[in-house]
Formats: C-alpha cells, structure tokens, sequence
C-alpha cells in the first residue's frame, strides 16, 4: 500500500497548515501549546473559527456542515491541526452526538440540533458511565420509564467531563428492563440539563482541576421526542459513537508536538556532562518514543486509507490503546525533563518556571486516557475478538 500524499492531498495539507498557523488566534495556540487550561470561551470562540470556514465537523454529511472529504483529507486535517495546536472542536459535539443524530435521528431533530451543535450553541456533555458501569457500559442502571408524551428519568452519571459548561446531556438510559439482552433494553435520550430533577456534582481530580462531574436525575421529565431514533436501540447508536470516539483519541499530532517539545526543552537542560539531550539514556528514551509514534501513524494511515466504506473499523481499538498509552509516555517524559521542578503547581512565588509546573498536572490527568472510551483492556479484549479472531 502506498502511504505517500498524492500533489493534491500535500496542496490540501498545505492550505490547512497555513490557515491555522496564519489565521487562527496565536494566544489561542499558545495556551494549548504550553499546556495551559482551556476556559469555555477559547473552547467556543475556537470552534466557530472553525466552524465559519466549514472545518469544524467535517465528518458530518455535507447538508449539514460537512465536507466531502476522503478519509485521507480528514486524517490530514485532524493531524494539521493538532501540530500547529489549534484546539479540537469539542468532542461530545463534533465526534460523538453530532454524527449520531445525523445518522440515526429524525429530520426534525437534525433540524433542530445539528446547526447549533456544529457552531457549539449547544455545548454537550455524555451521559454514560455510571458508578457500576463504566467499561461494562451494558450494565446501566438509570431508568426511563414512558409516561404519556414524556420518559421519566431517574439514575446517576458520573465522570461526565464538561459537564458544569453543558447546556444539553445525551444519556443512555434502560427502557425496557426485560430485554433478553443488558443490550437490548437501552435507549439514547437528549435531555436539557435545566430540566427540574437534573443536579450536577463536581469531582475534584487528582492534579487539582474540576473536569468530570457526577449528574444525578431525580424523575426527570424527558419530552419522547427527544428520543434518538427507535426506542431500545441505543446500544446501537452508543457502539456507533464510540468508534467515532476511539478513533480520535490517538492523538498522533498532539503527542508529536510534546515529543518535540519535550526534545527542545532537553536540550536547553543542563547536567554535569552537557546537556539532558545528550545523554545517552535520555537520547535512547525519546527516539523509542519518537520510533513507536511513527509506528502508530503508519498504521493510523493504513487504517485511514482502508476505510473508505464508511464502516466503523475494529482497528480504531489499537489505535485507541496504543495512542493513548504514547500521550502518557510523553507526558512522562516531560516530568522527567523538568525534573524537581515539577513539584510546586500554580506557584507564582518560587523559581520555577510555569511550563516545568504544569508538567505533572498534565502527567496526572493523562492517566484517564488509557480508560476514557473503553478501556485498554477492554481494547485488548476487541483486538483478540475482531481483528486476531481468538
């Protein structure tokens, strides 16, 4: 298989390239660079640049904001992107409910939702995780019970990232508890989260920063229009999603700018003998790394070019498992170069310098990535199943 660009997906390539390095805000860029927190409003004014030059979900049919792209030119975009630090539209939008409303939903809903999910006038959160279903997503508890016109919501999410910023949830919620299947018995909801009934609970996580939040639903009332597509078939649209998700998480573009990063960074380190990057274990350390992420990218195009019908591709688990587990290493990596400096967090008093400071917060939060979107176990358990046929 021939892995090159053709002339005109380098032409495609170079177009992005300089959109975003010329044209997007640079204190935009700059903060995701350094690692620094996104607030709401760089997530919002990000994602409506995008959005205004029809490069915000280019994943979506064409009426509804998406281009008629190869799976090729969308890699290249996504990669582009992440290299010159502009920040993802935001996920829950572009990556997870935006295509399944697209692909399963009534003409009504797409009406309804789609415009302003793709210009992020509704931010959206994931409703599916609960405190006993996590990776056993089957196992859900939270009940929707149909009462008239309306389902009656109660249960609890948790984990459920943005959600403090969230004007809507789509959750997964058992319909039908006699279904012969777990499977078979979950439907997909979208729900207001002004709604009477829905409380929202921060977790405080381990390098201090409020992300993920539980949500609680205490008969909740959910209008039955607001069910995605048929009833009982969520579990459907959640495997849908989730290859979407998962084939995203590699991340190859981001982890390459910490790669390099973390080697310019080295360089200007000095130690007894010169500098760190001229130490030989170092130097070893970060071309392994450096050597696994090519891997990873040739195989994300192998997969990229092989995907041109559409359908989801049980490859996006070794994607998932394997980019997930590079971002931690380079996150390491970076810790490892600030060395002791890395210990005082959000310390505007010591001499230590603020990128050296947020390199063991951004360590600790990278620990969720081998677990969000299905974790790696539960990758490895995929791979044997689907690709390797064991």
């Amino acid at each position: 298989m021939n892995l090159k660009l053709t002339d005109e997906e380098r032409a495609f390539r170079d177009e992005l390239r300089a959109f975003f390095t010329t044209e997007f805000p640079a204190s935009l860029r700059e903060k995701v660079a350094a690692g620094r927190p996104l607030g709401k409003e760089d997530y919002i004014a990000g994602q409506r640049l995008l959005n205004s030059r029809g490069l915000a979900v280019p994943n979506w049919p064409v009426e509804w904001g998406g281009q008629d792209w190869t799976p090729v030119q969308r890699n290249i975009w996504l990669t582009e992107m992440q290299l010159a630090s502009v920040p993802d539209p935001l996920p829950f939008n572009a990556a997870m409910i935006g295509p399944v409303i697209a692909q399963f939903a009534s003409q009504e809903m797409k009406e309804r939702f789609l415009p302003a999910t793709a210009n992020l006038d509704i931010w959206w959160c994931q409703g599916f995780s609960e405190p006993e279903a996590g990776s056993d997503l089957a196992s859900l508890k939270t009940r929707a019970v149909r009462d008239g016109d309306d389902y009656i919501v109660n249960g609890q999410k948790t984990w459920t990232t943005l959600a403090q910023h969230a004007d809507w949830i789509f959750c997964l919620a058992r319909t039908n508890p006699d279904a012969p299947k777990k499977q078979a018995g979950i439907s997909l909801l979208l729900i207001d989260m002004n709604t009477p009934g829905v409380t929202v609970r921060p977790i405080k996580l381990i390098d201090g920063s409020y992300e993920v939040n539980e949500v609680f639903f205490e008969d909740v009332r959910v209008p039955a229009e607001n069910l995605v597509g048929e009833e009982n078939a969520g579990w459907t649209y959640a495997k849908f999603l989730l290859g979407n998700e998962r084939a995203g998480i590699a991340r190859v573009g981001a982890t390459k700018v910490k790669l390099a990063r973390a080697k310019r960074l080295a360089a200007e380190t000095r130690i007894a003998e010169g500098t760190l990057l001229e130490d030989p274990i170092f130097a070893a350390r970060l071309a392994e790394l450096e050597n696994e992420l090519l891997a990873l990218e040739l195989t994300q195009l192998r997969v990229v070019a092989g995907s041109d019908d559409g359908k989801p591709n049980p490859a996006s688990s070794l994607l998932k498992m394997r980019g997930s587990e590079l971002q931690q290493a380079a996150t390491e990596l970076l810790v490892d170069v600030a060395g002791p400096d890395s210990l005082p967090t959000g310390a505007a008093d010591i001499d230590s310098p603020e990128w050296a400071q947020l390199t063991t917060p951004t360590y600790l939060n990278n620990r969720k990535v081998t677990i969000y979107g299905g974790s790696n176990e539960v990758q490895r358990s995929i791979i044997a199943s689907s690709i390797l046929g064991l």
